[in-house]
Order: structure tokens, then C-alpha cells, then sequence
């Protein structure tokens, strides 16, 4: 009977994605959903992301968090519509809560969107929410193992964005294995090696991205 209920949840959240997807496309919107663990640096991301293309492409954020609004107000503050979803409780975003909050979003006036889902390596990767690519952050700091710890979340991602990687000098991870680990359940994975704090690396994700709008 779990079994059974848990394929029905999951089919009805795919049929609202679908209706997402037809809507972002009818409006012409580029829908990333970001995943990662609590405090890869999902949020500092989206800053400098935003602080690098927000004169080229106009930008929208929907932030979800299971409470607090810190996120939605450091993404208010750069002057793009962001919403803040949370979920009380509930460890991922779903196609009905998106759905539901983009009642808030200026549609018409936005190219790129933003989902930032809750901070969980497992769940967010199991629903789709109507968006053209997922992403993930994953943090020097929690090691060079979670590729194989996780690999639903490395499988369903289109880029992979190395975050923290100043820390490097300071720990034992090991990047090639990261690398390899992550190619080895899905080939076709981007990855980007970079440090929010420092600003390294970051141009080859934000060109990336506006190779991606551009086709």
C-alpha cells in the first residue's frame, strides 16, 4: 500500500510540473531548480549569479525554506522579485507549492528563474517542479564522498557547481574523486569548481548560463 500511495503522490506532482513547464515555456522562462545540502552555498550562488547577469538578463528567485525568510530577504535586496515559500516541516518543493507561488512572480518580465529548493541532499531531487535543468551546490566541506552517498541527486542534475573550493588548502578532499565519482553516474554532468567568497571560477558558471538562454 506505501508503495502504491507514495507512485501516486509522485504522478500527481508530475502532472503539475508538466503544467509549469508549459507555462515557463509559454512565457519564455529558463527555470533552474538549485539543490544541495544546508549551507553548500545555494543563497551566495544566487547573489553573485545575480550580481553578474542582472543587467543582462532579467532575473526572478523562488526561495524555499521549511521557515524564515533570510534568504528571500538577501535576494530582495539586489532588486529582483523573489517569493519565499516555506514549507513547515517538509524537506523538498513540490510542482503544486512552485505552482502556487508564482501568482507572485512578474512572469512576463522574467528570462531566468531561480528555484532554490529546501537544503536536503535526498528529496528535492525526487520531484520535479516543471523546471528546465537542476542543479546542485555541493560544499568542499562536506567531503568528496556524497557522490556516491547520494547519487539520485548527482543523476538528475545537469551541473554540478564545486562551492568553498578556498577551503581546499585546508582539508583533505579530494577533487579528482568528486569528479570522477560524479562523471561515473552521469556523464553528461557540468561541473564548476568555485568560491562564492573569493569569486573564482564563477565566470565559467555565469557564461554557461548565458550560453544556455541564448539557444
Amino acid at each position: 500500500m506505501k508503495v502504491k500511495v507514495v507512485r501516486r503522490i509522485l504522478e500527481a506532482n508530475e502532472k503539475i510540473a508538466e503544467e509549469n513547464r508549459r507555462l515557463f515555456k509559454e512565457k519564455g522562462i529558463f527555470t533552474i531548480n538549485l539543490m544541495s545540502g544546508p549551507g553548500a552555498g545555494k543563497t551566495s550562488l544566487l547573489v553573485r549569479t545575480i550580481e553578474a547577469l542582472k543587467d543582462k538578463v532579467s532575473i526572478g528567485v523562488v526561495e524555499g525554506d521549511i521557515t524564515g525568510t533570510d534568504d528571500a530577504e538577501r535576494i530582495n535586496a539586489l532588486d529582483v522579485p523573489v517569493v519565499q515559500i516555506n514549507t513547515e516541516g517538509a524537506c523538498h518543493l513540490d510542482a503544486n507549492m512552485i505552482r502556487e507561488a508564482l501568482d507572485e512572480i512578474p512572469l512576463n518580465d522574467i528570462r531566468l528563474l531561480f528555484i532554490e529548493n529546501v537544503g536536503n541532499l535526498v528529496c528535492p531531487a525526487e520531484f520535479n517542479v516543471g523546471e528546465d535543468m537542476k542543479a546542485m551546490v555541493l560544499s568542499i566541506s562536506e567531503g568528496d564522498d556524497k557522490p556516491l552517498k547520494y547519487p539520485l541527486m548527482f543523476q538528475e542534475s545537469g551541473a554540478l557547481i564545486i562551492n568553498k573550493t578556498d577551503l581546499l588548502p585546508h582539508t583533505d578532499v579530494d577533487m579528482e574523486k568528486i569528479r570522477r565519482n560524479a562523471l561515473s553516474l552521469n556523464s553528461g554532468l557540468k561541473i564548476f569548481k568555485i568560491s562564492c567568497r573569493t569569486g573564482a571560477g564563477l565566470p565559467d558558471w555565469t557564461n554557461y548560463l548565458t550560453t544556455l538562454l541564448a539557444t
